[in-house]
Formats: C-alpha cells, sequence, structure tokens
C-alpha cells in the first residue's frame, strides 16, 4: 500500500522504535550505570527499564524524558527518527572523561565512524592499556597522537597519517601535546567504542 494507505509509514515507525532498544542499552554502558542505578535515577523499575532496552516494550514519553535528562541528550537522539527528505547528517557532540565524540553514523549497531578530539596530555591520566574484541582505525586530522601498542611499541602519529590494529592487543591513545588538541576520525565497533568512550 502506498503512503495514502499508511503501512509505510507504519513500518518505518516500528524501524524506529526497534532500535531505541540498543540505544539506550549503548547510552546505559557508556554512562557506567546499572539497570538499579538508572532506576533510582529516573524513577523507572528494572523490569521495565530491562524491557525497554530489549526490545520487548516501547517507549512512552513520560519514559524517555527521564532517560534524557539522565543521559543528558534530547529525546529526539534517543529515539533517533529519521528527518524525511534530509540527508544531512545531524551531529550532536558527547562528552564523555575528557573526551569529545562527535558520532558521523546515525544507525545503532555495527561499525561507528566518530570525530574524536583529544584535549592536550596535562589534562588526561596517564596511560592505561585496555583489550577488547575487534579492530580500530582512526586518521589524524589535526595535531599528533600517541599510540601505546602492547610492550615495545610506542608511536607519535601527525596529521595525514593513519594506522590499524587488533584491539585485542593492549592499547591506550592519547595527545602528548601541552596546549593543542588532537582531532581524529575513529572507526570502531560496539566494543571498540565502550571502550574508548571511558578515554583511559
Amino acid at each position: 500500500m502506498d503512503e495514502a494507505g499508511g503501512h509505510g509509514s507504519d513500518r518505518d515507525d516500528a524501524a524506529v522504535l526497534g532500535a531505541v532498544g540498543e540505544r539506550l542499552r549503548r547510552l546505559r554502558a557508556g554512562a557506567r550505570l546499572t539497570l538499579a542505578g538508572l532506576s533510582e535515577r529516573t524513577g523507572i523499575t528494572q523490569s521495565t527499564l530491562s524491557r525497554l532496552e530489549t526490545g520487548r516494550l516501547h517507549p512512552t514519553l513520560g519514559q524517555l524524558l527521564p532517560l534524557s535528562r539522565v543521559y543528558r541528550v534530547p529525546i529526539d537522539e534517543l529515539v533517533d527518527a529519521p528527518r524525511v527528505g534530509d540527508p544531512r547528517v545531524h551531529l550532536h557532540p558527547v562528552r564523555r572523561f575528557g573526551l569529545t565524540f562527535v558520532p558521523l553514523t546515525r544507525r545503532p549497531g555495527g561499525v561507528q565512524a566518530y570525530k574524536v578530539v583529544y584535549p592536550p596530555a596535562r589534562t588526561l591520566p596517564p596511560p592505561r592499556q585496555r583489550t577488547h574484541e575487534g579492530h580500530e582505525w582512526f586518521y589524524v586530522l589535526a595535531g599528533t597522537v600517541r599510540l601505546v601498542l602492547g610492550t615495545d611499541q610506542d608511536l607519535l602519529l601527525g596529521a595525514g597519517e593513519a594506522v590499524e590494529f587488533d584491539t585485542r592487543v593492549p592499547h591506550w591513545i592519547g595527545n602528548p601535546a601541552e596546549n593543542e588538541p588532537a582531532e581524529v576520525i575513529a572507526i570502531f565497533g560496539t566494543q571498540g567504542e565502550r571502550i574508548h568512550l571511558h578515554g583511559d
């Protein structure tokens, strides 16, 4: 049936609502909140939060409002409804743990692309290597980025350089400059996103 019959818009609405659960899970992981902690801050029961995150329950406005406040994102970003006829990607920078993340992709899950701004070294904690499943690729747009990879590689990458590595190898990424930020385009999957939102 065509748009006049409404079946197409119904399918679009179902697709948008179906993606909300995964987005809510990622936001909670990035905020380092348990279901119990989130329930305490929002007044929404743990069972309801669990059903929202698994897609068994579609959210209401009354549920999205407190979640929006806790995660500090607008409601339309929680839902990520498609902007009909608008091909632009509307960027919503997120600042966490000293780093600024600008999402460049809109779909939940899968491979994600971000512009990441690293502050000067004096504003970051000392290197602490982490590991996780997957591969990561990043390209330095501006400044200098330090990559500590395993026990035998300590690399300085300048603007125009790119690197790809297995994230199961212990690694740390930071900005060695004293006064200037560094900017990169980073591409990684869900596991990579989770670890680097911590910025340590």
